[in-house]
């Protein structure tokens, strides 16, 4: 009896312990995502876009806002084919001074040559400026 109860204080120990990670790990993931500077926020959608992929890989995006104005869309290193990408990455200028309201609701058309590049890059847009709207407020 006296093991079984002690056997039972460790899974609860242990579960307590693995609830206390997880709960660390979703706040350092929210605190690398939503950053402030200098009155502007930027989202950084490399663990939000975790499943936006590109031709080879993720296309992760810091969005910087300031006002609920798109200031910024930078890309971040990636493993896409760097010609192709660097077509694809001009779209990201077509956000830049749109109200995140409005460049929710954008058509951008992909790049043609880079389409799988552009459609990444598009949607991390999209996933960043949903986060910002639920979470910056």
């Amino acid at each position: 009896m006296k093991h079984l109860a002690r056997t039972m204080r460790k899974s609860f120990y242990m579960l307590g312990a693995l609830l206390t990670m997880a709960l660390l790990m979703s706040a350092i993931q929210a605190s690398e995502t939503l950053t402030k500077e200098n009155g502007t926020t930027i989202v950084n959608t490399k663990t939000i876009g975790k499943k936006v992929r590109g031709f080879k890989g993720l296309t992760p995006l810091r969005i910087h806002i300031k006002a609920d104005k798109i200031v910024k869309v930078e890309a971040l290193p990636n493993q896409e084919t760097p010609q192709y990408f660097e077509q694809a990455r001009t779209l990201l200028k077509k956000y830049e001074g749109q109200p995140v309201k409005k460049a929710l609701k954008m058509k951008v058309d992909a790049v043609t040559g880079a389409t799988y590049s552009s459609e990444a890059l598009k949607e991390n847009v999209r996933v960043g400026l949903q986060y910002y709207k639920e979470h910056a407020k």
